[in-house]
């Protein structure tokens, strides 16, 4: 094998950089607890990745937190800092085929039939208004019956029995396209969920592909090197051979499974659900497996995970089309609702243009705003800024409604039908005030003697 597991990972980044990360060894509750780590944690500005060796009810390591953290992700893609977008774009666009192999780890214990007790497995409840104990990690892999190309997505799941998952496509997307096809044809979907996988392989999960292209192969693009795959007993579906756990299985499209409420990424509980059911007949794991948890509702792991792709395709949809666009930034603040553009303005309207483009391409958006090139996307103070000084409502406002957006949108009805806003903050033609500033010799005083104030304050 080629160090394509998830545990390869944490060991040689605990190595690079042990600052990043943190092993509690104190005992803790499979029920919430992990979940309130975090918070703690993110409220204080930390977001290490997070071990925890002593979950009591647990038979194994649980870990999380993998994506909290920019900079990390960007040591993961091999990215110089800043540019984590480009990066991710390259990787992507030079996908590769799989390698299939016959055997690797996650064959090492294989259960099915009355062996098969998904009730076993160390399921954590996030929040207090969840349901209960939910898998946030599990990627679900199926394949085009005709072509055998495949198709990566995450899905919240719910054990229903022991060997079945309540789950939702509440998303729509290709996963929920191949079970309409499977449906028409009178058939059950196959299906694989991968627990826990090289966190690349996670990462080409949420990448926004079209129908006709593999997300396995981006994975391996991600990765400098083919994705190592092995099959399913039974049906025979491709998975990481590294993978942690795998659950393979049968979506039945005639099967109702009731889950939710859940805490999703609007910070929200929500019970709006497909209400599918994954029967189980086949348990794959890894010897000394443990398991991956992606932080659940608005935390930082759930956000990045969704939108740093997103934000990489984003950029490059739109540099490509418009030359004017410097960056683009989906805020914590927003959850997957805003994003902030800005925009080196050479004429005017292509402020309008690219926030145009943004509500068209990307469903999830509700409120775009554009501010130009030396105004920090990155900060909420200082987009909101640009808003308060540079934006007049009946000129530079735009409203579009009756859109098709997220189900999982509070404020949306149940298909996540929205309205759309485009916010133009830039300063535009005619703008004549001079933004205050301070001497670059000024600023040098400044900062030693705020170094010096630091130093006695910490001495």
């Amino acid at each position: 094998m080629t160090g394509q597991s998830l545990q390869d990972f944490v060991r040689a980044y605990e190595v690079a950089h042990p600052d990043d990360v943190c092993t509690v060894d104190r005992e803790v509750s499979l029920d919430q607890d992990i979940t309130a780590v975090v918070w703690e944690l993110a409220d204080r500005g930390e977001h290490p990745l997070l071990r925890f060796p002593c979950v009591r009810g647990a038979d194994r390591e649980v870990v999380t937190n993998l994506f909290a953290s920019r900079v990390r992700i960007e040591r993961m893609l091999g990215a110089r800092p800043g540019e984590l977008h480009d990066r991710y774009q390259h990787l992507a666009a030079n996908s590769m085929e799989m390698a299939e192999l016959d055997d690797g780890p996650v064959t090492g214990r294989v259960d099915a039939g009355d062996r098969i007790d998904l009730f076993e497995l160390p399921l954590l409840t996030h929040f207090a208004t969840d349901r209960g104990p939910y898998i946030t990690s599990g990627i679900v892999v199926a394949e085009d019956a005709a072509g055998g190309r495949g198709n990566l997505s995450y899905h919240r799941s719910v054990v229903a029995s022991p060997t079945s998952l309540g789950t939702s496509l509440h998303s729509r997307g290709d996963l929920w396209r191949l079970l309409q096809d499977a449906a028409a044809s009178g058939r059950r979907l196959p299906v694989a969920m991968v627990i826990g996988a090289h966190p690349l392989f996670m990462l080409a999960a949420s990448a926004r592909a079209p129908f006709d292209v593999d997300e396995r192969e981006i994975a391996g693009g991600l990765l400098g090197e083919p994705l190592e795959v092995v099959r399913t007993p039974k049906h025979g579906l491709r998975v990481p051979a590294s993978a942690e756990v795998v659950l393979e299985g049968e979506i039945d499209p005639a099967a109702d499974e009731d889950e939710g409420p859940f805490g999703e990424f609007s910070g929200y509980s929500s019970d709006r659900s497909t209400r599918n059911r994954i029967d189980v007949c086949t348990v794959m794991q890894r010897d000394g497996a443990v398991w991956v948890d992606v932080v659940g509702g608005n935390s930082q792991e759930h956000l990045n995970l969704g939108r740093v792709p997103r934000e990489a395709e984003m950029i490059a949809k739109l540099k490509d089309r418009f030359g004017s666009v410097v960056g683009v930034h989906y805020p914590n603040s927003g959850t997957h609702f805003h994003c902030y553009v800005a925009v080196d303005q050479r004429r005017p309207g292509e402020a309008r243009q690219a926030l145009l483009g943004l509500l068209g391409w990307d469903p999830y958006l509700k409120t775009v705003v554009a501010v130009d090139a030396d105004v920090d996307i990155t900060s909420d103070a200082e987009v909101l800024w640009a808003l308060a000084t540079h934006f007049q409502p009946e000129r530079d406002m735009i409203v579009i409604g009756g859109l098709p957006g997220s189900a999982l949108d509070p404020s949306a009805d149940k298909l996540g039908t929205t309205s759309r806003l485009a916010l133009d903050a830039t300063r535009g033609a005619g703008f004549d005030a001079q933004r205050v500033q301070i001497s670059d010799e000024a600023r040098a005083v400044g900062r030693e003697i705020a170094a010096d104030r630091a130093g006695e304050v910490n001495g």
